[in-house]
């Protein structure tokens, strides 16, 4: 199942997934991105990454990589947490 949509010139991820990446309830996921308080990372891949997509949520502690293919299908999963610490300013290149 897709957990990504297409749009013209952007990607749509479903809350719930954002929100169990980075231990944010749903429904507070929007606010916090307007906020600022979660930020993203998209990358599009080429040569033998071509028609996949990296999407990487940033949110205090927290750093969820999403990878997704042309369709919208996860690929893969990680989330790295550093509990009591912020997250280091190169975790987030």
């Amino acid at each position: 199942m897709a957990v990504v949509e297409f749009e013209v010139g952007a990607l749509r991820v479903d809350a719930a997934v954002i929100g169990q990446g980075i231990n944010v309830e749903p429904s507070l996921v929007l606010d916090r991105m307007r906020e600022g308080k979660i930020t993203v990372l998209c990358e599009r891949g080429f040569d033998e990454d071509a028609g996949r997509y990296r999407m990487t949520f940033f949110h205090e502690s927290r750093r969820f990589h999403l990878v997704v293919d042309e369709e919208g299908n996860a690929i893969q999963r990680s989330t790295v947490d550093f509990g009591d610490h912020q997250l280091p300013t190169s975790m987030r290149e």
